[in-house]
């Protein structure tokens, strides 16, 4: 974050003419992309939701302001734990019966549906807090100069805060989920595999 500057408004206009939830879905249907997110998901307890956004911004030449951030991602992980993350847990613990019921099979899919909704709704809350207009807060600003290593770049926009201890010592030691942080990056700036 030392390499950014004062945020240029051509960045904030081409960011509010692109909604998060449609880069979103573009980003995850990328190859590789779900599996990295799940993965993180999964083994580092990261929310993919923040992790999407931090990518979104990072596509704009954006990134969040640390002290500005660390306050939202504390009432989006309150939305992911009260709501979303219910309605996945419901959707998992039927996947066994609805192998063997199509009513069960009609339910789980209504639940998944409705986690994806619950999805949407976080992003909806993360792109209209980045694009508040608050004189007394700035909450993302301009990357001077991309990273040479974005994979390293995304992982210190998610290790904000001492919240995330166990998700820092995670991802700086495993494999599996240093693989999936360059995968995402790899499909965020192609050229990144090339360095």
């Amino acid at each position: 974050m030392q390499n950014s500057i004062a945020l240029d408004s051509t960045r904030l206009q081409r960011l509010q003419q692109a909604p998060l939830w449609e880069f979103a879905l573009a980003l995850y249907a990328k190859p590789g992309v779900e599996t990295a997110c799940l993965t993180l998901q999964e083994e580092a307890e990261l929310d993919v939701c923040e992790l999407l956004f931090h990518c979104w911004l990072y596509s704009y030449g954006l990134e969040a302001i640390p002290g500005a951030v660390a306050r939202q991602r504390e009432q989006r992980r309150q939305w992911q734990s009260s709501v979303t993350a219910v309605l996945r847990g419901l959707r998992r613990d039927l996947k066994a019966s609805a192998a063997s019921s199509d009513s069960v099979a009609a339910l789980r899919e209504t639940i998944k549906q409705a986690e994806l909704m619950a999805e949407r709704e976080n992003l909806q809350r993360w792109q209209e807090w980045v694009l508040e207009v608050h004189a007394d807060e700035q909450r993302v600003m301009n990357i001077v100069e991309m990273p040479q290593d974005s994979a390293k770049w995304l992982r210190s926009q998610l290790i904000i805060s001492e919240t995330n201890i166990h998700s820092e010592s995670s991802l700086n030691t495993t494999s599996a989920l240093c693989e999936a942080l360059q995968m995402l990056t790899c499909q965020l700036d192609p050229h990144q595999g090339a360095r």
